[in-house]
């Protein structure tokens, strides 16, 4: 292989995740990755480590997951690294054509982003658990709700089958959520659970739960069933 070829097959990029059981920003960033068709290396920040282990308890945010290094550019901040990749790949369809739709697109992206906080902390992501009748406190289901209604307002606006009509970067923010609910038990009528089928077959979140299923580590605070 000449050096010209082995330049061109070799990846320009490198994401940095953490658990993929657990962590819920680190599989937006490599769906967003993966919906822009560029090429890159996973770089693995263990569990273990302060600040990933921070970040996936909510304890703070991190600048280590995910982390996507392109070219020598250093993006983190999931939305961050989502429109990143929009200018990089225009073609992939990462947010919508129209105007109208792009700024309704981010704005549920960036409320998934900002918000859900009673969400995240009674119904952590971990994709290797099942808790069936799981007792969801009144804040998180105020959080589920809305969550809801984000989901009906776009099916209901855009045709589906995406949140968006095509797939875009506003269903790889909420595939954890779909992770979530599949955890805890939280029913969804028939045209949302038909959404939420679809993006757990999505073969790329396919990928990520396979990879998942097989890590070892475990974080005991969120193994407890509380």
């Amino acid at each position: 292989m000449s050096k010209k070829t082995a330049e061109i097959a070799t990846p320009r990029a490198t994401l940095s995740l953490s658990s993929k059981n657990y962590s819920s920003w680190s599989l937006r960033g490599w769906l967003m990755a993966k919906l822009a068709g560029i090429e890159f290396d996973e770089v693995a920040v263990a569990p273990d480590d302060a600040d990933a282990r921070a970040e996936i308890l909510l304890l703070s945010p991190s600048i280590l997951v995910p982390c996507l290094t392109y070219n020598g550019l250093r993006v983190w901040d999931t939305l961050a690294i989502g429109e990143f990749l929009n200018e990089i790949a225009p073609g992939a369809g990462l947010l919508p054509k129209n105007q109208a739709e792009r700024a309704h697109c981010r704005s549920v992206c960036g409320e998934m982003h900002s918000g859900f906080v009673s969400l995240r902390q009674a119904l952590p992501m971990n994709i290797k658990a099942h808790f069936p009748g799981f007792k969801i406190w009144s804040k998180a289901k105020a959080d589920i709700e809305r969550i809801l209604a984000i989901w009906r307002e776009c099916l209901a606006a855009y045709g589906g089958p995406y949140l968006f009509g095509e797939i875009s970067i506003a269903d790889a923010m909420y595939a954890p959520v779909v992770s979530r609910f599949r955890t805890y038990g939280v029913a969804l009528d028939g045209p949302l659970q038909t959404y939420a089928d679809r993006i757990w077959r999505w073969p790329a979140m396919a990928e990520w739960r396979e990879a998942a299923l097989a890590e070892k580590e475990e974080i005991e605070e969120l193994e407890v069933e509380f």
